[in-house]
């Protein structure tokens, strides 16, 4: 075999020097390509809300107690009975309250037969006395004694009526028409109303038209208004949906570990009875809807052409104002003032500057260059730091003049 000279093995690093330099030199780049995202002015619907939790329970519910004591004698209703009102739906031990009011009786008998012995001997000494023939501190004195007598007769009258009015407390009645949710006691147990009345039974109105109470924290409240549109799930159907609307914003504060929520109260119509009192439901209440509006994405208003993406021979042709949108027909990025309404972060509403259908720049890709990594205003970190090569800082320049800079215009 025929050995390499030394002058070849020269040639050849001589060539591997060229090659390493033109390497460095050339910073290892690709050719960039840059591409445009776009998007139509299209009709839309543009929609803020917040979430919050509540509870379901129904608009009217009523807590039956009863105002004596005694021993439970009868139930007449269970849970879920349908009752009205007026109902019978329990009754009392009767024998004590019969008692006390035969006792009240006969003490307003034994009042009426005083008073009318009274009565008899102030006459009589009311006689006597106009005749001069009695003093008149005796006269004063029957006089006294009568009026007592008329007085106590008064209050056994009113001590018999409440003996009367507390016997007919021992029978209890639905106050209104409902459906009964609850049942705090059995027959045979002794109800005490010393203090508290107690609770026997809950009737609920009309489980057809239920609410939600809703907490909502005190970041969110500002935006909450009566007739607002509401949606909510319940973890018992959790694929049906459920609508109302906020009917009440109450002003009351509730604190609870440093948190402040307030209530709001939602409409929630049952009229296939799927909502039961005390489930969670997980609401959503729509604070902004506003239908069939032109609107573009938010991010087409931050967009901004520069130096980085303009081709050669292609130009800008930029306008006055704050709120724009930009266009590429052709070789030029054409600036289009809008008058913008609502927004909710996603979407802008464009009240006027450009029509249904055309389609506007939002963002940008710049594809090859080192490592050959893509890059576009939404992945460019101004707070990173950058090293000082040009290509990088072209795409550094294209995302933070893409998020609202101001861009060089080419001359």
């Amino acid at each position: 075999m025929k050995k390499i000279g030394k002058k070849t093995w020269i040639a050849i690093g001589v060539i591997a020097v060229i090659a390493i330099l033109y390497f460095l030199l050339s910073g290892g780049k690709k050719e960039e390509k840059v591409s445009f995202d776009t998007a139509k002015v299209e009709n839309t619907s543009i929609q803020t809300s917040i979430t919050a939790t509540g509870t379901i329970e129904p608009v009217t519910s009523v807590t039956v107690g009863t105002q004596v004591s005694g021993i439970v004698a009868k139930l007449y209703v269970d849970y879920n009975s349908v009752v009205r009102k007026g109902q019978v739906i329990a009754e009392l031990d009767r024998t004590n309250l019969i008692s006390e009011l035969n006792a009240q009786k006969a003490n307003l008998a034994s009042a009426q037969s005083s008073l009318d012995y009274q009565l008899s001997n102030y006459n009589r000494y009311k006689t006597l006395y106009d005749k001069g023939l009695v003093s008149a501190d005796e006269f004063e004195s029957v006089r006294l004694q009568y009026q007592q007598a008329k007085e106590q007769v008064a209050s056994s009258r009113e001590s018999v009526r409440r003996a009367q009015t507390n016997l007919g407390y021992a029978t209890i009645t639905s106050p209104i028409d409902g459906v009964v949710l609850s049942k705090a006691v059995e027959e045979g147990q002794t109800v005490a109303a010393s203090f508290n009345t107690p609770e026997l039974f809950t009737i609920a109105q009309d489980l057809t038209n239920m609410r939600v109470i809703a907490d909502i924290d005190e970041a969110d409240i500002g935006g909450v208004k009566e007739g607002q549109r509401v949606s909510f799930t319940v973890d018992a159907f959790p694929d049906d949906q459920f609508e109302g609307s906020v009917t009440q914003v109450r002003q009351q504060a509730t604190t609870e570990s440093n948190v402040v929520t307030y209530e709001v109260v939602i409409s929630a119509p049952n009229n296939d009875l799927k909502l039961k009192p005390g489930l969670t439901a997980n609401v959503t209440i729509f604070t902004l809807e506003k239908n069939n509006v032109l609107a573009v994405p938010a991010k087409a208003l931050r967009f901004q052409p520069n130096e980085a993406l303009l081709k050669e021979g292609e130009t800008v042709e930029d306008c006055e104002g704050m709120s724009k949108v930009w266009t590429k027909e052709g070789n030029v990025f054409k600036a289009h003032k809008v008058k913008t309404g609502t927004t909710n972060g996603v979407l802008t509403e464009i009240v006027s500057g450009v029509a249904a259908g055309t389609e506007v720049l939002t963002d940008f890709n710049i594809t090859g260059g080192e490592m050959g990594m893509p890059q576009g205003q939404q992945t460019t970190n101004p707070f990173m730091p950058r090293p000082g090569n040009r290509n990088n800082n072209r795409a550094g320049q294209g995302g933070q003049n893409a998020a609202g800079g101001q861009a060089p215009r080419r001359q």
